[in-house]
């Protein structure tokens, strides 16, 4: 019991409460549950990277090719504000860094949601004139809300995982279905690459997680 002490004291008796919650009262069994909710955050990583780096970099040489390198700093093409103020933000701390501006640095140090916000309904006359040659699904190219909906869902998964959060009340399975369907849209060699290292399976529980009830639904 020493041990479930010092970590409900080193976690917070806030965020312990919901692991303590689900296992109906249990304290050692809502360890238990921390540990796998870390195990699996830990798991997911290769999928959500993947995922990642393979649309920055579709999304990313379309648009050079259509509109220049330096397509994120154009403002007649960036539809979403936000989108100017994390350009913005990397090329200050790329500055701070002492690192060269180069188009490729920059598409590097631009966050999740940046390219998340291309499938915004903003850029659906991009979508059919440039960035549906992004991915192929049956040799077929895709529409925008192929990606949208199930983008959101990873996106608040991905931030979930970032900030050390609960996601065992998700559906992980459906989750990292989607990811993977994603990514072997875009890059099908990715997905290939990924496989040896995905570990989900391996860890995620055959059964399911069986929670004694919710405590929240974010």
């Amino acid at each position: 019991m020493a041990q479930i002490d010092d970590m409900e004291a080193a976690l917070s008796l806030e965020r312990f409460a919901r692991y303590v919650a689900w296992a109906g009262g249990d304290r050692e069994r809502a360890l238990a549950l921390y540990t796998l909710n870390t195990q699996v955050s830990e798991a997911l990583y290769i999928a959500l990277q993947t995922l990642e780096v393979s649309l920055r970099n579709r999304i990313h040489n379309a648009m050079a090719a259509s509109h220049g390198e330096r397509w994120f700093e154009d403002p007649t093409v960036i539809k979403v504000e936000h989108q100017a103020s994390q350009v913005a933000d990397a090329v200050t701390e790329l500055e701070a860094a002492g690192k060269e501006l180069s188009p490729g640095r920059v598409v590097a140090a631009l966050s999740f949601s940046f390219w998340t916000a291309m499938f915004s309904p903003a850029y659906e006359d991009l979508w059919r004139s440039t960035l549906n040659k992004i991915a192929t699904r049956d040799s077929k190219a895709l529409v925008r809300k192929d990606f949208s909906r199930p983008l959101t869902q990873i996106r608040l998964l991905r931030n979930r995982i970032a900030h050390h959060e609960p996601i065992l009340h998700w559906d992980l399975r459906k989750h990292h279905r989607s990811l993977r369907e994603l990514t072997s849209w875009l890059s099908p060699p990715a997905i290939v690459w990924s496989d040896p290292l995905d570990r989900f399976e391996q860890v995620y529980p055959a059964e399911g997680v069986v929670l004694a009830r919710d405590v929240a639904k974010d």
